[in-house]
């Protein structure tokens, strides 16, 4: 297992795939173990990292994994193949903002992990399939340092890029239905839970 993750990390790092930050992973890893964390769903498979890390995490876990392009989703099949997963780990072939989860469908943990400029849109669809003690994990909110300084920024689409991360900091902050605390790990980590009823 530790070689076919080093493979990965190799492979994002050659092909340019974004993947989480290993502090970023290890805090996911360690929250999940925990808060006995069982069911899992991440938005934004990319070659399976963090979803093979996550279920690796503790026995009882169970991962299901979406992603939208095709090279990242064989490439996530071979790995979760490859590491013996096969039962622990779901990969979906599909557009998250097009995918319609059977109702009753409940998940401890959501990770959204995908197209940035999507987050809000990926939270509103998915918050419904949260199991009442559930938790919705954010990844990039730091947006490799650009958060924070969009005017510094010269080029027209990262400026527009962290607009949208921004917004949905400010969507999270201002939410009436979910509380959330911000970290400072990886590339900037947040966790939003329900709030208890008043």
């Amino acid at each position: 297992m530790k070689e076919l993750i080093l493979e990965m990390e190799e492979y994002a790092k050659a092909k340019n795939v974004p993947i989480m930050q290993k502090d970023g992973i290890a805090f996911l890893m360690k929250y999940i173990k925990a808060n006995n964390i069982k069911n899992v769903l991440e938005i934004g498979s990319a070659i399976g990292y963090s979803a093979i890390l996550m279920a690796s995490s503790s026995p009882e876990v169970k991962v299901t994994t979406i992603e939208k392009d095709e090279v990242n989703y064989m490439e996530c099949l071979k790995n979760v193949k490859k590491c013996g997963f096969d039962e622990k780990v779901s990969v979906v072939f599909q557009d998250a903002l097009e995918l319609n989860l059977a109702e009753g469908t409940e998940y401890d943990l959501i990770f959204i992990d995908a197209a940035k400029g999507q987050y809000k849109k990926f939270f509103e669809k998915y918050k419904y399939f949260l199991a009442p003690h559930g938790v919705i994990i954010t990844d990039n909110l730091k947006f490799h340092g650009y958060v924070g300084k969009k005017d510094t920024i010269e080029s027209k689409n990262l400026r527009q890029l962290v607009g949208k991360i921004e917004a949905y900091i400010d969507f999270l902050n201002t939410n009436e239905e979910f509380e959330t605390k911000f970290y400072d790990i990886g590339d900037g980590i947040s966790i939003s839970a329900r709030k208890a009823n008043e």
